[in-house]
């Protein structure tokens, strides 16, 4: 399926973060199979894991509920990664983001990370002020993707009330799932992050773009070549 959208048809566009607006180099998945290597389980199906709340991938991964100093070991390992490799915003990203604010459309991140992760990133990317409507990360809701939560919470924060008024990005199978499971008008794959056109293209969704940037121009009617 490829329909146009236009401004008048969406009032929120959704967005996942590593991999979909930022660029952090893979390093959130060498964190976490580290951690998971290093508490003696086995990595092997990290990738299955990409955009999910990372306490669950971790708990599953090593097959028990508490995993509490795993995932504060999690955290130190990708702490240690961005500091030696700072995340920065994909090409063109940031001013995707002003063009479809600048037109009226409300702009939320959300992300598998938990809160004190997404605040160092925001620091980082100095996207505290003026660059967003509202940030969701999975500790805000009961369920990470594919539950559709996190972006049922972004229209509670931005004062979206029609989910077919709303469109949602992200560069994983469960960016789409959890899309699909809002029931947003458009859902969109982006290809700027880990997982292939071929994997993307297996999942249900709307459109598939090359990378964020393209989409103010889908959403002004303009479609994408």
């Amino acid at each position: 399926m490829n329909t146009t959208a236009s401004t008048s048809e969406v009032d929120l566009v959704v967005l996942d973060i590593a991999g979909t607006t930022v660029e952090e180099h893979g390093l959130v998945y060498k964190a976490l199979a580290d951690t998971v290597k290093a508490a003696g389980g086995s990595a092997a199906d990290v990738g299955d894991w990409m955009g999910a709340d990372k306490y669950e991938a971790i708990s599953s991964m090593l097959g028990r509920a508490d995993v509490d100093a795993e995932f504060q070991d999690f955290h130190a390992r990708l702490a240690a990664y961005y500091a030696e490799t700072p995340p920065t915003p994909i090409e063109g990203v940031e001013e995707a983001l002003a063009q479809l604010r600048n037109s009226g459309v409300k702009v939320a991140l959300t992300t598998g990370f938990d809160r004190p992760i997404v605040d160092g990133l925001l620091d980082v990317l100095k996207w505290r002020h003026d660059v967003l409507d509202a940030v969701v990360t999975v500790d805000d809701v009961q369920a990470g993707r594919p539950a559709p939560y996190m972006i049922h919470k972004a229209m509670e924060l931005t004062g979206a009330k029609d989910v077919r008024r709303v469109l949602t990005a992200g560069d994983t199978v469960r960016d789409l799932e959890a899309g699909m499971n809002a029931g947003a008008r458009f859902v969109v794959g982006v290809l700027s992050g880990s997982q292939t056109e071929q994997e993307l293209s297996r999942q249900q969704h709307t459109h598939l773009l090359t990378s964020v940037a393209e989409i103010p121009r889908l959403v002004q009617g303009g479609g994408v070549a």
